[in-house]
């Protein structure tokens, strides 16, 4: 039945429904109808970007609050079983180690098969995606779901394992983005934009720190430092927006629940403001700075050689290969043996009192190394007494051993937490790496596995407290000076590990570098396709190569760049057009494109007298693959990626002179 319309009073002739009409309070609802249209337009105005970061900020918040509780849960019932189980060492001895080998195992075999791109921190293969190449399904949101599960199971087996989630959580909040860029651009029936889509890709690494640590500035600095080699002043804006929006509900969580009073930072501590350090002591801070960038180049280079030998040899890669569960198990057994708490565990941050506790978790432990105490002095004054339970307030007492000193420990468990962090790295589960390496060495240290200034930041945001912010910097640009001259950083040497498609930095700034011109290291073999060359040497030339694209020539003599053909159209064009055997007429290319072939025009070119560092920043300003190189308008040449990482390395190492 059709709905009846009429005439409004004094309209000026458009219809409206009788219901319209003749309803309740036809003003009252026609001006509310009036200004939700008008606060619509204003809201909209801003731009719906804000919203999609908003979203994606509390979305993640309430994904890290939610593991955090899980998390937490699990963890508090491993010490029950454990405190529960017995005095028998061997019950004691299962109940610690069976619990995160089970977890382990379920986390890798879980997460691998759903998807392989599942395991590991995530953020080398973001990078390569940032840098302009695409690996299919690794943003997918299947892999979502199976990193979220696999990640919990990884931080539910405790300080055993001793890994955190920075890393994945930067994966897991760089896959929301994308999926929900996807549901917008099906929403609004845009087409898909490569720009934009790396923007909110950008900004959304920021949320997945900021979600971690509450710490949004540390957050997007860390997304400039490490996602990206170009940052644009516009996605700086987004990262915040985005950053904040995230921390903000992310400890808000925490007050609801009665976690916390109000807002505040997640380790809180109370170091004197009034002279919180005395001159000399930057002459030490500097020091700090200096021997972590020895040790971060240490574990660097230990890390990367213990990752390929691992991939190399046959045992365990025959395992990595077929059986990823059996490799996570046996490695989370050796780490379960060394940190049982009646073992060497004893001498790890774990009391030997009656009956032994577990160890304490990567949250206690940074609560206790941010404790405004000095332990040696205290230790020296008083004999601790072994509460049942960890006192919040005297969390130094689980570093004490009658056996050791605090210094003693504190040695112990940097000497094994160095080889025990480098075989953590091998297992293959959702796992982030940047957790542990700041409790080992804070600031300075993981500033400078990460080759990032952002850590120093992330210790003031923390902590809540900036007084140290200068010599802390200090110790942070000393260990970064040391490092980033030695040794790539941790996701760097990943990326050279798993051999993932990326264009590595230029690090040697010397002024003959700037001499090395794409003349040097161009690739001069170009196969081009000439206007008059006959169809059957263009057949010849499709069908024994599999490029993506051909250039187009105006002749074979003259070697003029008019544009591109790609394969795809090309190999269509030619079979929609038979080979004509008239004599007298051979058909040539010029034909196939009078037929409609598109030809595509060439935007941008090199010049052989371009410098290598030009065409770097070109390549990486602009996410590009491969180039032209052409002089007078002819093609000379062309530079991929494959002849920018030769020249440089030739300028890294330069060959043996002949």
């Amino acid at each position: 039945m059709e709905e009846l319309v009429g005439l409004r009073e004094g309209s000026s002739g458009n219809p409206v429904t009788l219901q319209e009409l003749w309803g309740p309070c036809p003003r009252i609802r026609r001006g509310i109808r009036g200004g939700l249209e008008w606060l619509k337009q204003k809201l909209f105005r801003v731009g719906e970007d804000w919203y999609f970061l908003m979203t994606l900020g509390v979305l993640m918040a309430l994904i890290s609050y939610a593991m955090s509780f899980t998390v937490g849960r699990v963890v508090r019932a491993h010490k029950w079983l454990y405190r529960e189980i017995g005095e028998g060492h061997l019950l004691r001895y299962l109940s610690w180690a069976v619990y995160p080998i089970a977890l382990v195992s379920f986390s890798s075999g879980f997460s691998q098969s759903i998807t392989p791109f599942s395991g590991g921190s995530g953020i080398p293969e973001l990078k390569t995606i940032l840098s302009g190449v695409v690996l299919e399904d690794y943003l997918d949101i299947k892999n979502f779901g199976a990193k979220v599960v696999g990640l919990t199971c990884t931080l539910a087996s405790g300080s055993t394992i001793f890994l955190g989630k920075v890393g994945p959580f930067v994966h897991l909040s760089v896959m929301m983005a994308a999926y929900l860029g996807r549901v917008r651009t099906a929403t609004t029936g845009e087409p898909e934009n490569k720009s934009k889509q790396n923007e909110m890709l950008v900004a959304a690494a920021a949320v997945g720190v900021a979600t971690v640590f509450a710490a949004p500035f540390s957050g997007v600095l860390f997304s400039i430092e490490v996602m990206s080699s170009h940052f644009s002043v516009w996605d700086y804006w987004r990262g915040f927006f985005a950053a904040t929006c995230g921390a903000f509900m992310f400890r808000l969580l925490a007050v609801f629940n009665s976690e916390q009073e109000t807002i505040t930072s997640l380790f809180k501590t109370n170091f004197r403001v009034d002279i919180p350090f005395d001159l000399p002591e930057i002459f030490f801070f500097v020091v700090l700075g200096a021997i972590c960038g020895v040790l971060s180049c240490a574990y660097l280079f230990c890390q990367r050689m213990f990752l390929g030998f691992v991939k190399t040899n046959p045992l365990a890669s025959k395992l990595l290969a077929t059986s990823k569960p059996l490799y996570s198990a046996l490695a989370a057994l050796v780490l379960a043996s060394i940190t049982y708490p009646p073992g060497v565990g004893r001498f790890m941050a774990s009391r030997r009192p009656t009956p032994p506790l577990p160890q304490l978790s990567m949250k206690e432990h940074l609560d206790t190394l941010f404790d405004n105490n000095s332990w040696a002095l205290m230790t020296q004054n008083s004999s601790p007494p072994w509460p049942a339970e960890p006192d919040p307030q005297n969390l130094w007492f689980e570093w004490y051993h009658p056996r050791f000193t605090i210094f003693g420990t504190l040695t112990f468990f940097l000497v094994m937490k160095f080889w025990m962090l480098i075989l953590a790295t091998t297992i293959p589960i959702p796992a982030g790496y940047f957790m542990p390496i700041f409790i080992y060495g804070a600031a300075a240290f993981s500033g400078a596995v990460t080759h990032t200034i952002s850590t120093a930041l992330l210790a003031f945001e923390m902590t809540g407290q900036i007084v140290h912010a200068l010599p802390v910097l200090m110790a942070v640009l000393a260990a970064n000076a040391i490092a980033q001259s030695c040794q790539p950083s941790f996701y760097d040497g990943t990326i050279i590990v798993k051999k993932l498609p990326y264009l590595p930095w230029i690090r040697c700034r010397k002024i003959s570098s700037h001499r090395v011109i794409v003349e040097h290291f161009m690739n001069c073999g170009v196969n081009t396709l000439a206007k008059d060359t006959p169809l059957e040497e263009v057949v010849k030339v499709v069908t024994s190569t599999d490029l993506a694209e051909y250039p187009l020539v105006e002749s074979a003599e003259s070697q003029i760049l008019l544009g591109t053909v790609r394969r795809a159209a090309l190999v269509q064009a030619l079979q929609a057009e038979p080979l004509s055997r008239a004599p007298g007429h051979q058909q040539c290319l010029q034909d196939i494109l009078a037929t409609g072939c598109p030809v595509e025009p060439v935007t941008l070119l090199l010049s052989p007298e371009t410098s290598l560092h030009q065409a770097h920043n070109l390549f990486e300003l602009l996410n590009l693959q491969f180039l032209f190189v052409t002089s007078r308008g002819r093609a000379v040449g062309t530079v991929s990626w494959a002849e920018l990482k030769k020249a440089i390395s030739n300028l890294t190492n330069p060959p043996a002179p002949k």
